[in-house]
């Protein structure tokens, strides 16, 4: 018998959250991260209010920007996003 140890948070934090703290930290601006990633600005403004994805392109681009932080940092934090997203609504759905 398999039982399930895992735990998993009961909130979705938008990416895009840590994305905002990221470049505050670094004095770069949303205008300025989209300059630099050849991205127009409301699509930089998207991802950082949560109504845009990370998709493996603006994973590619936010690590040529930001060579210590990987691309593949960008894609798990989305993928666990979505994740809990949906495990919450499966939760309410259920209950």
């Amino acid at each position: 018998m398999v039982i399930k140890t895992e735990t998993y948070p009961d909130i979705a934090i938008p990416p895009g959250e840590l994305l905002s703290e990221e470049i505050g930290e670094r004095g770069i601006t949303q205008k300025e991260l989209a300059r630099r990633m050849g991205r127009p600005l409301n699509a930089i403004n998207e991802i950082v209010n949560g109504k845009k994805s990370i998709t493996a392109q603006t994973a590619l681009q936010l690590e040529d920007v930001m060579p210590e932080i990987s691309a593949r940092f960008w894609l798990n934090l989305e993928m666990d996003y979505q994740l809990t997203k949906a495990r919450t609504e499966k939760l309410k759905i259920s209950i």
